[in-house]
């Protein structure tokens, strides 16, 4: 019996480009660099499954013209903003994610970058580097205490949960939710959180808030210049969400300023493109959209995908099926 053929987008773990090849008829993108549409295009025509990753930006005129041949995109990462549903599902193809498996280094992440910003560790290693360091002093990166402070978290699935749980009984951190939908009461008892109607009532009395919504067109510049106006001013904001949530233009004026305390960011909009105003903001730690990226979670990830993948092809309903 012919095995699907699939198109694995960038290169993955080695565990799991082995465990796919066994399985399917693999084609892999050795050159390990996004495609553009033009080769999506081509790919929706040659392969039945398509493996995409947050760099491949399947809009909707990847998805016109005749003859698709692709009946899942299967996707490696929780999140599935870069893939236009409306018109996957008008074709036809079904879409899955990798929900759950990479919830806990996103959250250990999304603490580092909370405590990096508000230790200021970001600026002394610079100077370290530098050769600037003189030596202490008592009003040496003077920093603000994590331990005890108010985190508002906006977006409380189970990433949001997870960090919830690091810095309420790691910190002791007084935990404020935003979520679009209401909390169940156990879990909020979790952590002691409260649940606030509105993101600005949680912007204007968090000491910190982390980003763990969806992206999309919908939370586009969600935290926007108007909204970091509300933000205490020595507040600190932290995205491992999705780049486009936060006006980037905005955030790097804030910063600059002085109206926040300062910013903590995985994610970026134009990725890899970071604007020149954010790299000039000395009270920005930035990393490489590092969210997921231990072995043990990128493995899992690739695993999830492969499950997802035996299931539709054996002519079962995927687990983690979002269209």
């Amino acid at each position: 019996m012919t095995r699907p053929k699939i198109l694995i987008t960038r290169r993955w773990p080695e565990a799991v480009e082995a465990r796919l090849a066994a399985a399917f008829d693999v084609t892999r993108n050795d050159a390990d660099t996004p495609l553009g549409p033009d080769a999506l295009r081509d790919a929706l025509r040659t392969f039945d499954a398509i493996l995409p990753t947050v760099t491949d930006r399947l809009g909707p005129e990847v998805f016109e013209g005749p003859d698709i041949r692709t009946r899942i995109l299967a996707n490696y990462g929780v999140g599935f903003s870069h893939i236009d549903i409306s018109a996957a599902k008008a074709r036809g193809i079904a879409v899955t994610n990798t929900p759950d498996v990479l919830s806990d280094c996103t959250a250990d992440l999304a603490l580092t970058l909370m405590l990096m910003v508000a230790r200021r560790a970001g600026e002394g290693e610079r100077e370290l580097r530098e050769g600037r360091w003189t030596g202490w002093r008592p009003t040496h990166l003077v920093g603000t205490k994590v331990s005890g402070a108010t985190l508002g978290i906006i977006g409380f699935g189970r990433i949001g949960q997870a960090v919830a749980k690091r810095a309420h009984h790691g910190f002791g951190m007084r935990i404020l939710v935003q979520n679009r939908s209401a909390v169940a009461p156990g879990v909020l008892a979790e952590t002691g959180a409260r649940q606030v109607d509105a993101i600005d009532d949680l912007l204007a009395i968090s000491d910190c808030v982390s980003l763990h919504c969806p992206g999309g067109a919908a939370n586009r510049h969600l935290i926007d210049a108007w909204r970091l106006g509300l933000m205490k001013p020595g507040a600190f904001l932290i995205n491992t969400a999705r780049g486009e949530v936060v006006d980037e233009a905005a955030l790097a004026d804030a910063l600059v300023q002085g109206r926040i305390g300062g910013a903590g960011l995985d994610v970026f909009e134009n990725e890899p493109r970071i604007p020149a105003s954010l790299m000039a903001a000395p009270n920005l730690v930035m990393l490489p959209h590092l969210g997921s990226a231990t072995r043990e979670t990128r493995e899992a990830m690739g695993f999830r995908v492969m499950d997802n993948l035996v299931d539709f092809f054996d002519g079962r309903e995927p687990r983690d099926r979002v269209a």
